[in-house]
């Protein structure tokens, strides 16, 4: 594999990061369009993006902008439901059209994503209802197990329109959505009997997104400005779905 390879899944994690997200979506185009198998794309992202968030969840909480007992109901609802998405069946073309359909979306809500200057109060309904949150959890839950991501880059956007928390809060949450379900959805490919990984090929790839990551996560927690990392972040979804989209439509 050639080293710009490397570069890029390096750039991926730094600016995925930075708002919070794995990169998982541009790891599945960037594989993909170079031509890796189905299955191996669908692991190897998945293996990234646990990478990536599992540092950024640490830097986020320790910098003070994760809200554990806002973000519980979240994940814990969306758990069962990737595993789900994970281990049901679907065929190539079937997957990549879902994914680039997905991010199309994402992209254009994570770029008009509303302004404000403050979250909802607390008593607000969007904000505090533990049903809402695990309905919103478990559906994108779900989602991302099928499309073999994260699902941060569909939680982030919901959260913005909901004026769930402050945007750094909101970064951290999908953070930790990002982690668990993507854990939870790489134990639901291994259930199957198709799963596929090769280790010799992915950990050079974790590395590169491993430091990127870092770099990236650091930057998001004290020093970026929001609509900056914001609007890059839609541009990359919005182009990864345009080349998915062309090439499997």
């Amino acid at each position: 594999m050639s080293w710009e390879i490397y570069l890029f899944f390096f750039l991926i994690a730094a600016v995925y990061a930075s708002v919070g997200f794995g990169g998982g979506s541009s790891y599945i185009a960037v594989l993909a369009l170079v031509g890796v198998g189905y299955l191996l794309v669908r692991s190897g992202a998945l293996l990234c993006n646990i990478v990536v968030v599992t540092g950024g969840v640490w830097i986020f909480h320790k910098n003070g902008h994760l809200d554990w007992r806002k973000a519980l109901p979240l994940t814990l609802s969306s758990v069962p439901l990737a595993f789900l998405g994970g281990y049901l069946p679907i065929r190539e073309r079937t997957f990549f059209l879902i994914l680039g359909a997905t991010l199309l979306v994402a992209g254009i809500l994570t770029w008009w994503q509303p302004r404000f200057k403050k979250p909802l109060p607390d008593g607000e309904p969007q904000r505090s209802s533990g049903i809402f949150s695990a309905a919103i959890g478990g559906g994108i839950g779900f989602l991302s197990g099928v499309a073999g991501i994260g699902g941060g880059i569909f939680l982030a956007p919901v959260l913005y329109l909901t004026r769930w928390a402050e945007a750094k809060t909101i970064a951290a949450t999908a953070s930790l959505f990002i982690l668990v379900n993507s854990i939870a959805g790489l134990a639901g490919q291994m259930a199957k009997p198709e799963f596929q990984i090769d280790w010799k090929f992915l950990l050079p790839l974790m590395l590169a997104v491993f430091l990127g990551g870092q770099v990236g996560s650091r930057l998001g927690a004290v020093k970026l400005p929001t609509l900056w990392v914001r609007r890059a972040t839609a541009l990359l979804i919005l182009y990864v779905s345009i080349q998915l989209l062309r090439k499997y439509g």
